[in-house]
């Protein structure tokens, strides 16, 4: 926390107790605190001294043409940074940088479905623990811009929302109904509990809540936002200033009469953005809740590479005329495991990459950039202030060829099948992400086209063990030819590669096979379905296996371990292993796929050890040389 916000008197506090110890809720008590404890079969004595005394209230609020903080002019320089993203070890290193990039604040989302995965079960444990980001932000001097949603876009699965929802049939994302605000609302009162200690108005760094996320690409519905920005004061969210953002042309219908309003755009944009802002708001605050500097990759088109002068330009062109703004992103990060979203574009379906570099100032692994620097010498002579000290960053390191030489087929970690007569979408399994396994006899002698209806998202498919094809929603596939012999078995093995982020698609996003298979007049029915959402246990069991030689076209496990001397971040070389993903200690890194443009998958040095470590790979492509290694930078190529 800002020292500036702490009274210089302590306040002692000692506290006796049977059978408790504060090591089992270290959570009561946080911040500046020292704790001395002794603890016996049945009693605890803790002294405890606390340095907080009266917090100072801060408030952020709109004046005739700018913001005021407790009164006073304020420009906001924020850079957003999502702590999902970057593994909890690295949040002080990256918000440090934001400081000595001459930032003042802080921007993040937060993902519902990072926190609630299963419906009731809140985690804000570890690298979900929202509360201590914040702080660190606090604490190294930066304000913070928090962004609920619950809808948050941000190129992540479903737009944040959890997979869980789609279990109901009537579900309706982004709508009204009961179904959704029940639960929404459930989250966003938990998500207080967290967040409303924090506020400013408690003397916490929240300075502002944004309301939804550019409500206006999906909707006008005023119902829906004036509910959404009242569940957000129910839940204690409104300790920080409440506002909207949108595109230019979406202003009038993303946003509310009482509320201030935000314009987001891209390079180029901002003289029109910011005309039309002023137009729509000619007496409110001018700020871009999103200007963005970079932007994401999709598997299968080019690596993104942007504009920095043409950014650079526009970024001072913004801090001459007092304009406040966030750069999304100041750092990107990585979307570990399966948590990518995806985009439909012209009607074409694209997922995102684990890399959500962005081309943003700080480069995927927290590394500075030609663009950091612009940005900051920007920044430096526009304030006239110069910034903080750069924080050193360790240099990347190497690991040597690693021999996976564990190996198990996917067909022999299948746990128990569920019978139904037509295939069904994962989620109507419980499932939420991975694969998803479909399973039937074929009764007749069959040769021809197998109709898949629908595919969401990638399958592979084989007839006796044997591989007959793939199928790839991203391309338009939707059948493969096929021959079977009366009473062969027919396996189709889907991914989830991605649930859409943006626009009305999202709300249709089940995943699996929705609907029905055909070959040629004949639908197959009476399959039996096998989840597979790659859980450790999966994972577990295939780093048990043996060597195993059989069935070498079925997608597969490979495992294997390596030692460091001294543990550190490195980029796993995944070209030549095909479509899949990799745990290295349990950490799910993400996804790989020979069609570029990623070819590497960051993995960071704190979840290494000195000594021994392992991997584990799933790829749905037979490996004749299962070795991997790690290089010193991210390779981006197409295939």
């Amino acid at each position: 926390m800002n020292q500036k916000r702490l009274s210089q008197e302590p306040l002692t506090l000692e506290i006796m107790e049977k059978g408790a110890c504060l090591k089992r809720n270290p959570k009561v008590f946080s911040m500046s605190s020292k704790v001395k404890s002794f603890c016996g079969v049945c009693a605890s004595l803790i002294s405890l001294t606390l340095v907080l005394g009266a917090a100072q209230q801060t408030r952020l609020t709109v004046g005739k043409s700018q913001f005021l903080l407790d009164g006073a002019p304020i420009q906001i320089l924020s850079g957003e940074m999502h702590y999902a993203r970057v593994p909890p070890e690295y949040w002080r290193d990256r918000l440090l940088k934001a400081r000595a990039m001459g930032l003042n604040t802080i921007s993040t989302y937060v993902f519902w479905n990072f926190h609630e995965a299963v419906a009731g079960t809140y985690d804000f444990s570890g690298p979900r623990d929202l509360a201590a980001f914040i702080r660190t932000a606090a604490d190294v001097g930066l304000h913070v811009i928090v962004r609920p949603g619950p809808y948050v876009c941000a190129e992540w699965e479903l737009g944040g929302y959890p997979a869980w929802l789609l279990a109901d049939p009537k579900m309706v994302l982004r709508g009204t109904a009961t179904n959704f605000t029940a639960p929404a609302e459930r989250w966003l009162m938990r998500l207080g509990r967290e967040l409303a200690p924090l506020m400013s108005s408690r003397g916490g760094p929240i300075i502002a809540i944004q309301v939804e996320n550019e409500y206006g690409s999906f909707d006008q519905d005023k119902v829906y936002m004036t509910w959404q920005r009242d569940a957000l004061k129910r839940a204690g969210l409104d300790g920080g200033l409440l506002y909207t953002a949108d595109g230019p042309p979406q202003l009038p219908a993303g946003t509310l009469p009482d509320l201030p309003a935000v314009v987001n755009f891209g390079t180029g944009g901002a003289e029109g953005a910011f005309r039309t802002l002023g137009a729509f708001r000619p007496d409110g605050p001018m700020m871009t809740g999103e200007y963005w500097a970079g932007w994401f990759d999709q598997w299968g088109r080019n690596h993104q590479v942007t504009n920095m002068a043409r950014q650079t330009r526009e970024l001072e062109w913004m801090l001459e005329r007092g304009y406040s703004l966030n750069l999304y992103m100041f750092h990107g990060g990585t979307t570990f495991g399966f948590m990518n979203g995806a985009n439909i574009d012209n009607n074409r379906y694209f997922p995102q990459t684990s890399s959500y570099d962005y081309d943003a100032a700080l480069n995927e692994s927290g590394r500075l950039t030609p663009k950091y620097f612009a940005f900051r010498d920007a920044i430096a002579r526009h304030t006239g202030v110069e910034p903080p000290p750069v924080p050193a960053t360790e240099a990347p390191i190497a690991v040597p060829e690693i021999t996976l030489a564990r190996r198990a087929s996917i067909w022999s970690v299948l746990g128990r099948g569920v019978k139904v007569e037509r295939p069904r979408s994962m989620e109507t399994f419980g499932q939420a992400y991975g694969y998803i396994l479909y399973r039937t006899t074929v009764r007749y002698p069959s040769s021809g086209e197998l109709v898949i209806r629908h595919l969401r998202d990638y399958a592979q498919v084989y007839v006796n063990g044997a591989l007959a094809g793939s199928v790839d929603r991203r391309l338009g596939q939707d059948r493969v030819n096929v021959s079977a012999p009366a009473g062969a078995r027919l396996d189709i093995l889907v991914e989830n590669s991605g649930r859409v982020n943006f626009n009305r698609a999202l709300r249709e996003e089940r995943k699996g096979i929705t609907e029905a298979v055909w070959i040629g007049e004949r639908e197959l029915t009476n399959w039996e379905v096998f989840t597979l959402p790659l859980s450790a246990a999966d994972v577990g069991r295939g780093v048990a296996r043996a060597p195993d030689r059989s069935a070498t076209q079925a997608p597969a496990f490979y495992a294997g371990s390596f030692t460091v001397a001294v543990p550190g971040d490195t980029f796993l070389d995944t070209r030549g292993w095909g479509k899949g993903t990799v745990w290295v200690n349990g950490h799910h890194l993400g996804r790989f796929w020979d069609i570029g443009p990623q070819q590497t998958l960051y993995m960071p040095g704190p979840w290494l050890h000195a000594g021994r470590n392992e991997i584990v790979v799933f790829t749905l492509s037979p490996v004749a040389a299962p070795t991997m290694a790690g290089i010193t930078a991210p390779v981006y190529q197409l295939k």
